[in-house]
C-alpha cells in the first residue's frame, strides 16, 4: 500500500531511541498517522514540528497498518509561529480540534481552510477571528454545524445579530430584541467577509458561542473539557491587547 499527500503536522511522540510517530492532517487521507524512522533524532527535530506543511508517502503492507511516512518540509512555519505565546497556544489547540475527528476520515475542505488558518497564527489582530472561524467549522464537519443562515423566528436571511444556546439557530435584531440578555451575539465575521480585522468585542463574543457549542456538543458528550490550551489562548491575547 502507497500514497502520497500533503499535509500539516499536528504532533509526534517518540517512539523506541531514534523513531517518533507523527500526526498529520492531510488533504486527501484526513487525520493520520505514521512512524517516521529516525523522527526522533536531534537530526530531524526541527523538521518534525507541529506547524510545518510537509509532502508525505506513506506506505504500508496492509491499509490498517500504521505504515511509515517519508515527509519533505515544504512550508517550515513552526520557528515563527513558537516564538510567540499566543500562536503556539493556537496551534496547540488547532490539534485538539482536530484530533476530535475519526482517524483516516477525509476532510479535504477543512484541510485546505487549515493551511490558511496556520499561516497566518502568528499575527494577533487575525488570530482570535481565525480560531472562531475554524471552531465554527468544526462543529459543522463533526456534525453539529450551527444553522446561521436565516432567523429561526421569521425565516429571514437579514439583519441576524443573535444566536439560540439551544438550539444553534440565528435570530434578526427585531426577533430577538425581547431576549437578548438571553442569546448569544452574532459577530457578522462569522457569516461574511469583513474588510478589517474585528473588533476585541466581536472576537470575545465569537469564541464565546463556538466554545458554548463546543463544550455543549462535541467536549462534554465524551466526558472532557474544552482545552486547556483554548483559555491560555484567550488569555495571551488579552495581554496582548492590554499591552
Amino acid at each position: 500500500m502507497e500514497w502520497s499527500d500533503e499535509g500539516i503536522i499536528l504532533g509526534l511522540r517518540r517512539h523506541g531511541e531514534a523513531n517518533a510517530i507523527v500526526e498529520l492532517m492531510t488533504a486527501a487521507h484526513g487525520r493520520h498517522l505514521g512512524l517516521v524512522r529516525g523522527g526522533g533524532s536531534r537530526r530531524q527535530a526541527a523538521a518534525l514540528q507541529p506547524g510545518n506543511g510537509v509532502r508525505v508517502v506513506w506506505r504500508a503492507r496492509l491499509d490498517e497498518h500504521l505504515g511509515t511516512f517519508a515527509l519533505e518540509v515544504v512550508a517550515p512555519r513552526a520557528g515563527r509561529l513558537m516564538a510567540y505565546a499566543h500562536s503556539a497556544f493556537a496551534l496547540s489547540h488547532v490539534g485538539s480540534l482536530v484530533r476530535m475527528l475519526p482517524e483516516r476520515d477525509p476532510h479535504p475542505g477543512l484541510h485546505e481552510t487549515l493551511v490558511a488558518v496556520v499561516e497566518h497564527l502568528d499575527e494577533p489582530r487575525l488570530t482570535g477571528m481565525l480560531i472562531a472561524r475554524l471552531e465554527l467549522m468544526m462543529l459543522s464537519e463533526l456534525g453539529f454545524g450551527l444553522d446561521l443562515d436565516r432567523c429561526a423566528a421569521t425565516g429571514g436571511r437579514n439583519d441576524l445579530l443573535y444566536v439560540s444556546p439551544k438550539s444553534g439557530r440565528a435570530v434578526s435584531r427585531d426577533a430577538g430584541e425581547p431576549w437578548r440578555t438571553q442569546l448569544f451575539e452574532l459577530p457578522y465575521f462569522l457569516i461574511g467577509e469583513v474588510a478589517e480585522p474585528p473588533s476585541r468585542h466581536d472576537v470575545e463574543a465569537a469564541l464565546e458561542l463556538t466554545g458554548h457549542f463546543l463544550a455543549r456538543r462535541v467536549f462534554e458528550p465524551r466526558g472532557t473539557a474544552l482545552p486547556d490550551s483554548r483559555a491560555a489562548l484567550i488569555a495571551a491575547l488579552h495581554r496582548l491587547d492590554a499591552s
